[in-house]
């Protein structure tokens, strides 16, 4: 292996970084995206049935904030529903704002490792195809070795390259999608809640 990454040359070093960071990110937004830690099922039900039997504390609210995200938003409304609607409806867009940056955090990163990956391994391609020429340039046809050197450089950090933007970009838009279905799922629950506090609607709680 280390023989194999000698021989793709120095481009070698940025993608084998590339590869760390975007392995990185991925088991990092693998643990934080979760439904159970983002927005846990039943939440909304739990909290409901304390608003309605007079039992939710100050205490269990900023237990329920720390908790999860969902729990941030709604405790951010149930702060505010005093206020009427709107004012709810704006903490909660608030607090949700600041929600949706944290679930995409480190994103934009994993897209530009999937964009840039490509690139050095091409430029390896030409920096190895160059090389490869030089040679035909000063000894001619003759010295394989040489000749096998410069290709085997290029076609190494090419498949290095595509080795990890693929999965960083199928990464990428995985976590895309997922964050896109937390924030829908958490629109809702807190429509609901909206809802529920200014008597439009009814929460099953039980």
């Amino acid at each position: 292996m280390f023989e194999l990454i000698q021989s793709g040359g120095w481009l070698m070093v940025p993608i084998l970084a590339c590869s760390v960071l975007a392995l990185a990110i991925c088991l990092e937004r693998l643990w934080t995206l979760r439904v159970s830690r983002i927005a846990p099922p039943g939440l909304l039900a739990q909290i409901w049935g304390q608003v309605r039997d007079g039992e939710l504390t100050l205490e269990q609210m900023q237990a329920i904030k720390a908790s999860s995200a969902l729990g941030r938003i709604l405790v951010a409304g149930l702060n505010n529903a005093r206020f009427g609607r709107d004012v709810m409806k704006d903490s909660i867009e608030e607090a949700a704002s600041h929600v949706v940056h944290e679930l995409e955090r480190f994103l934009n990163p994993l897209g530009t490792i999937a964009a840039i990956t490509p690139l050095l391994g091409l430029l390896g391609t030409v920096i190895g195809m160059i090389k490869v020429f030089t040679e035909i340039m000063v000894q001619g046809t003759g010295n394989a070795n040489v000749l096998a050197g410069g290709i085997s450089e290029a076609l190494i950090t090419t498949a290095a390259g595509l080795s990890v933007a693929i999965p960083a970009l199928i990464f990428h838009r995985y976590f895309q999608r997922r964050v896109d279905s937390l924030v829908v799922t958490m629109e809702q629950e807190s429509i609901k809640l909206i809802e529920a506090m200014h008597g439009e609607r009814e929460v099953d709680y039980d």
